[in-house]
Order: structure tokens, then sequence, then C-alpha cells
């Protein structure tokens, strides 16, 4: 058996791996990646980017299409070019990060880890061949995989998960999407306009779970708009094969059944922890009661050598979240003083409007006990919007009504997961409502929304009439 000895071994490619060594790299840390896939991991090659290539595509096609009477056709879809493009997408950015790791002289191998001890593992290849490598210290990223349901087996070839419907060739005529969560939305919009006819089954009242109810009522109108149909209170209970698709049985929630037929059913229900075959047992590394691997602020588990990031650590599972934790493990691996001290961990979904949320809802600033004044001003009230025909939406501001300090801040319009940057920077300097209000902001643009929640949230809004305190 062959050996390698490395200060540091990072255990998965994904966003919060693949960040790690590079960070490990920029402090001369002699470090590998070990990825038994892809670089980028589920996010970049299968979640996050190809996704929304998908979402931009659909998007595109969809405001030609409700652009009045300016455009004369709404463009054909080919999927298959669809699908080059967003592979060409995939492919450019897998190379950026081994670009990337090896300018920064961290070593990348591929195979399965799995842990021996506080102190080694074995990888595997494709071949079979077996590596052991020896290291001082460890980061376990290894990400969380689909919850596949019993009644839904993903052995069906009409039965799949996200990765299966980025590849959707050709677009389905008829689609069933069991979740109504992030995944559910985003595609299930996309496909809509890309010409399916789909239906989102939640066991849930409502879709976008703990969403802001002010955030998500533009969201649920422009569904019902573009011709989504959305199924609350109501559980996929079973399907029958019918051709080359199926009839999704659903129990609705007035006890009433439905069959609704199907080309491909997307499973869209949660996600679990990626620890199976890992050998955190060998090593010693506790998990929570829900599989999860305990972290504290450091990053570090519960054994002293090994640290662990992203999405196996649980929710929110976020790609981003994992790219902080990445760099936060590496730094403190390289000593340097770093803590996982976040005030605003935001939160994105590329519907259309997208939604975006940062710090407390009004429902949590209430919770906390906060007396709480908020600002809501509609997209329909900036010249911007209107300009790009994109007046749906809205921009919530939170304060505590006692001191002005922002509390929270949800965006539900176009591109508003761009314009959240904002909010998080405001809430991570514990900024005022006055602070936002008196910065003077581009016009016309989207941002100036921002501005002028928190110009309402303190009763003084120039394009919206203030409400009466």
């Amino acid at each position: 058996m062959a050996t390698e000895r490395y200060e540091v071994a990072v255990i998965g490619g994904g966003p919060g791996g693949y960040v790690a060594g590079i960070r490990l790299g920029q402090h001369g840390k002699n470090a590998v990646v070990i990825e038994r896939e892809h670089m980028g991991g589920v996010c970049l090659n299968w979640g996050c980017i190809p996704s929304k290539a998908i979402i931009h595509a659909a998007n595109l096609r969809h405001e030609v299409d409700h652009f009045g009477d300016v455009f004369s056709a709404v463009p054909d879809v080919d999927a298959s070019k669809l699908q080059r493009w967003k592979n060409d997408i995939v492919k450019k950015q897998r190379g950026g990060v081994s670009s990337l790791l090896k300018a920064n002289k961290c070593a990348e191998r591929f195979g399965d880890a799995t842990l021996t001890g506080p102190n080694s593992l074995t990888v595997t290849g494709k071949d079979g061949a077996v590596t052991e490598v020896t290291f001082e210290t460890a980061i376990i990223a290894t990400g969380a995989s689909i919850i596949e349901l019993p009644m839904f087996p993903f052995s069906e070839p009409f039965i799949g998960y996200a990765r299966d419907a980025v590849a959707y060739d050709p677009v389905p005529a008829n689609l069933v999407i069991i979740g109504g969560g992030v995944i559910g939305c985003e595609l299930g919009m996309a496909y809509t306009k890309l010409g399916a006819k789909v239906t989102i089954v939640e066991m849930m009242d409502t879709i976008l779970p703990g969403t802001d109810k002010d955030l998500l009522r533009p969201i649920t109108k422009s569904m019902k708009k573009a011709g989504l149909t959305v199924l609350t209170n109501a559980k996929a209970s079973g399907y029958k094969a019918n051709g080359s698709g199926a009839d999704v049985e659903v129990e609705l929630k007035d006890g009433k059944k439905e069959n609704i037929y199907a080309d491909q059913i997307l499973v869209a229900v949660g996600f679990k922890p990626n620890t199976e075959g890992l050998g955190l047992d060998a090593a010693g590394v506790a998990l929570d009661e829900r599989g999860w691997v305990k972290v504290d602020k450091q990053c570090r588990t519960s054994v002293p050598s090994i640290f662990a990031i992203g999405d196996v650590t649980g929710p929110p599972l976020l790609a981003h979240r994992a790219n902080h934790m990445g760099e936060i493990a590496a730094d403190v691996i390289a000593g340097h003083a770093a803590a996982f001290d976040v005030m605003a961990m935001p939160l994105g979904v590329f519907t259309d409007p997208e939604v975006a949320q940062a710090g407390l809802t009004e429902a949590e600033a209430k919770a906390a006990g906060h007396d709480v004044r908020t600002g809501v001003f509609p997209l329909s009230a900036l010249g911007r919007a209107a300009a790009m025909n994109a007046t749906d939406g809205v921009v919530k501001v939170v304060i505590d009504a006692a001191t002005d300090v922002i509390l929270g801040v949800g965006i539900t319009a176009y591109n508003a997961n761009d314009l959240i940057g904002e909010a998080c920077l405001a809430l991570e300097m514990g900024s005022l409502a006055e602070d936002v209000a008196l910065t003077v902001h581009v016009h016309p643009t989207l941002s100036e929304g921002v501005m002028e929640a928190a110009k309402a949230a303190r009763g003084e809004a120039v394009h919206i009439i203030n409400r009466r305190r």
C-alpha cells in the first residue's frame, strides 16, 4: 500500500473543501483535497451553478413572452443546446477550481476517503488501488445528499432528484415535484417557463417554510400567473407506472385523493449528512442526535485533530456558509484567531421574483422580545422596476423601535440575491435604519428599495405614503 503524508487532509472538494484547500495553500500548509467525483461538489456540478443556468435561460424566455406586445415571437426551447451550454459552464468552473488549488500548491486526489484514526485515512481510487494518508489535521467537508422516499425509488427512470432535474432533455411535458422547498420552487418555476406543466406537492401549509409572509405573497402570485400548480397540505403517497411515466397518487387536505400524470417525478424533500463509510467511529468523531457532525465555533469536532465544515455539520445547508467555514477552519489550523461568528447568514431562493433574507424576520424579532417596527416598500413604486417590467416584489426592513437598530431585511425582487449584500453588511456592522436611509443610492436602481424600506421603518419614506404610527 502506498503512503502519503500531509499537514492537512481535506475530505471533500465542494464549496467548503476546495475553499479550505486554497486558504491552506495561502497559509503555506502542505495540504491535499480528496474528492470522490468532481471538484466543486454538488454546488458546482448539479446544484447551485447548473440550476441557475437553467433558471436564467427560463427567465429570459419568460421575459420575452411577458413583455407586452414589444416582441413578436416567443423563442423555442432547444433542450439539447441548453444542456450543452450548461455543461460547458460547469466544465469551465470545475477547471477553474483545480487551477486555483494548483496555483496555491494544494494537491488534489480523487477517490473515496475513509478515516482510520484521528491522524490517518485511506483513499480508494476508481481502479481499486488503496493509498494510506497520514496527516496532522483533517477537515471533513463531505456535504449532504438527497433523502430518497421509499415510495418513490430513484431506480425508476422517471423518478429522480435535483441532479436529474438539471439534465432533463427533453423538457418534460408533465412534471410533478414532491416538496415545496427551495429546490422544488426554483426548478418548478424554471420548467414551467420552459413549457412544462408543473405541479408542486407540499405537505406543509405553505411553500418555502420560514419565509416571511410579506415576501411570500409575490411568489405565490407569480407562480399562479405562470401556470404552476401548488398543492399545500398535500401528500404524495405513491405512484402507478403509466406508459413512460406514472400517475402520482396525492392525498389532498380535504381527504380526497387525486392522480396526477407525470413524465418525470422530482423528489425534493430534504437532505441527510454524507457520513456513511467515512470512518467517523474509528476516528472518534461525535454526531448530534440527527446524525450531523458536531462542531464548535472554530469548526473543530470532538476530536482535536479533525475539523468539519459545510453541510455535513447541519442546517442551514448553504454553499456560502460552507465557503466561510472553510476559510475559518483553515485559518484556525494555520494558527490564526478565527471563529464562525456570523450576524447575518443570508438565505436566497432563485425563484421569480427572487427571495432573499438576512437577520431576523418580523415574527422572529417579536419572539425574541423586541419592540418591532417594519418598513415595507413595494417594487411597483420604483421607476427602475417599472422600466424592467419587474414590479412584483417588496423590500422589508425590521428594526428595533427603541434603538433604530436593523434586526433583519427581506427582499422579494428581481435579483434580490444580489441586493441582500447591503443588508448583510448593515447587520454585521450593527447599523441603524437611519444609516441606510441616509446613504445615497444610485437612481434609478432596485437598490433604492432598500433605502426606501429603511426610511419607511422610520416613517420617512418619500415614494410611498407612510403608515401612521
